[in-house]
Parts: C-alpha cells; structure tokens; sequence
C-alpha cells in the first residue's frame, strides 16, 4: 500500500492502465472507471485505504475473466474415439453419444452453419466409481476444451455457486466465476459433481440456481453476486454427475439428458485391470512391465478381495498397494520381474 499521497496517485494511475489496457463491455468498463474517479476524490478526504483495496481487487478478478477468449474445438471424429477408449472401456453408447455431437458441430463449421448447436448438458448417473469424473475429464480432452470441477456434496450455501456482494466483510466470488478464471476461456466444459448430495435445507435454493445455470434462455445473463455484471454461460458445456437423481428437483432434471454409468461386471475389472490401471499405475510410480507381472489366476482375488464393488474404486486401490509394495523391493534391491500369483498375492494385499 503507498505510504504517500503522491504513492497512491501512482497506485491509482497503475489502476487506470490495467482497466485500458483490458478488453471489457464497455459499460462495465465505465462503470469500473467512475468508481477509480470516486476513489480520488475520496483520497483528498484521506479515507480512501479500504476503498482502494475493494477496487483493486474487483479490478484484479474482472480483467482475469475471459470475456472474449475462446479456445478452439478439436472436431476430429477418430481422435476424440481414441481418445474414450484409451480412457475407459466399453460405455459404447455413450461414447457415441459424444460422436455424434461432435459430428453435428463438424458439420455445422464446415457448411457455415451460423446457428450453432447447444450442447446436451449429460447428467452420469451412477455408483461410487463407475467413472463419471473421468469421463467428464475424457469429454474436455477430446474437444480440446479446457476443465474445471465444482464439488456439490455437502454444499448447503448457495453463495458457493453466485458469490456474495462486495459490500459483505466475506464478499467473494462464487464457484461459477472461479472456474471460468481458472479455465482461462469462456467455453471450457465444466463439472458439476455429485449435485445430488447437497444439504437437504438448502437443496430448493441450490436447485433454483442449477435451473438458471443449465437453462439457455437464462445462462446467458448470469449475474454473480460480487462481479456484479451479466457473464455469459451459453458457450460453457456443463457436465452434471449423480449417484442417483432422487434428490435432483424436476426442473433440473428437464434439462439434463441422463446417462447411466452401468456398474462394472469382474470380467469387466479384470479388462478394466489390466489394460488400463495397471499401466497407468506402474507409470506413475517409476515402474515397468520388466519389474512387475501379475499373473492371470489371481485377477479375481484383487478385483472383488471383500465382496461386491460396483466401481473400480477398491480395484485401484488395490493395484495401488501393489505396486507400492514391489517399488519398495526395488528400492531395496530386488532384481528381476517380480511376478504376483496366488501363493504370494497375500504378501502385497494384507493389511498392514
């Protein structure tokens, strides 16, 4: 903060430089501009401190918004396949449900369609680790789109979404607007994950803010309470995920098209298992397929060790474990592929 009066008249011009320098609305641009006025005025009243920092910091989240930046879909049919299926197996229908958007927003570049599709707002629905998030992951990386996440589970204030106005002690941004900084563009795609476990008291409210989200006729306005300025959301793809859609209101519902994530057979695991957990795991930790083989047999005993699971979550788990295990033996001196078969498997899944 300056100390002097002619330090805080330079503060003030840096404050004038950012605001010209930024591509805004131009209303929202004067706005913002009678307000660095009124902060000068106020200084010759020397109470201008607070005044400042409130200013500075609007400013500050303003020009981070991407009002006008856009990053370009990637619409190549085989790449975003390729892309699925190294992610995840089987879900065809879905997968082609993607395709099929994707091909129509093809179509709609190359034949200058100037009305352009809205995307269908997916709502995956299914168990604790059937693949909902990555999917959502999978659907930005093949569309080139950049990804944000907003966690529902246990929300129960619905200034978490909107924000809370700049004259409150705790005004602050809402999850909306954070994401769209964090994302950097104005059509990244967006989750909204597990809307389906917010607190039951405030759950009205916070659906009421869903309807004005997903809705297009609505999200092309919307206000965040500490931005105070219309944003539009009509370009985001937004993404919504549930364990079930009993405790999803009707309106929110009318304007999703639900897909289920179908919970996962052992056959399934074991694919699951193979092709895609254990390569990616043994990445991660600094291992190769020359250090660590597990045999066929005991798939079974590491994908269902407790019972039913309809995710892959405890499958992860225990690869996790694994691998874990037999990074330590290499550390420590182990030569050669340590292979995992049914006499030993208890040596690398007991519990500590």
């Amino acid at each position: 903060m300056a100390d002097t009066k002619e330090d805080f008249y330079l503060e003030i011009e840096k404050l004038e430089q950012k605001l010209e320098a930024v591509s805004l609305p131009d209303d929202l641009k004067e706005k913002i501009s009678l307000a660095i006025k009124r902060l000068k005025l106020a200084s010759k009243l020397g109470d201008y401190i607070r005044n400042f920092e409130e200013i500075s910091r609007y400013l500050d989240w303003i020009c981070d918004l991407p009002w006008n930046k856009r990053s370009d879909d990637i619409l190549d049919l085989g790449s975003a396949r390729a892309i699925l299926n190294e992610n995840h197996y089987g879900l065809i229908s879905l997968k082609e449900r993607i395709l099929e958007y994707l091909a129509v927003l093809k179509l709609q570049k190359e034949r200058l369609i100037e009305r352009k599709l809205r995307a269908p707002i997916l709502c995956l629905v299914g168990l604790v680790g059937t693949g909902k998030t990555t999917m959502a992951y999978s659907i930005a990386k093949a569309l080139g789109r950049k990804f944000a996440r907003i966690p529902f589970g246990g929300l129960g204030d619905p200034g978490f979404l909107r924000g809370r106005p700049k004259m409150l002690d705790q005004s602050d941004p809402g999850q909306i607007i954070k994401a769209l900084r964090h994302a950097g563009t104005k059509n990244p795609v967006i989750l909204l994950d597990e809307v389906d476990r917010v607190v039951e008291e405030s759950r009205a409210t916070i659906m009421g803010v869903l309807v004005e989200l997903l809705d297009p006729e609505q999200n092309q306005k919307f206000t965040d309470y500490y931005i105070d300025y219309p944003f539009d959301l009509s370009e985001v793809l937004f993404i919504v995920t549930a364990n079930n859609t009993t405790n999803i209101s009707t309106a929110v519902m009318d304007r999703l098209e639900p897909m289920q994530m179908p919970s996962y057979s052992d056959e399934e695991k074991t694919t699951i298992g193979e092709k895609f957990i254990l390569p990616k795991t043994l990445k991660a930790m600094g291992l190769t397929k020359s250090d660590l083989e597990i045999a066929p047999g005991v798939w079974p005993k590491i994908v269902r060790p407790l019972g039913f699971d309809a995710g892959v979550r405890t499958l992860e788990r225990n690869i996790s474990t694994i691998c874990r295990r037999v990074a330590k033996m290499v550390v420590g001196g182990q030569r050669g592929k340590i292979v995992i078969n049914e006499e030993n498997l208890k040596d690398f899944l007991q519990s500590w």
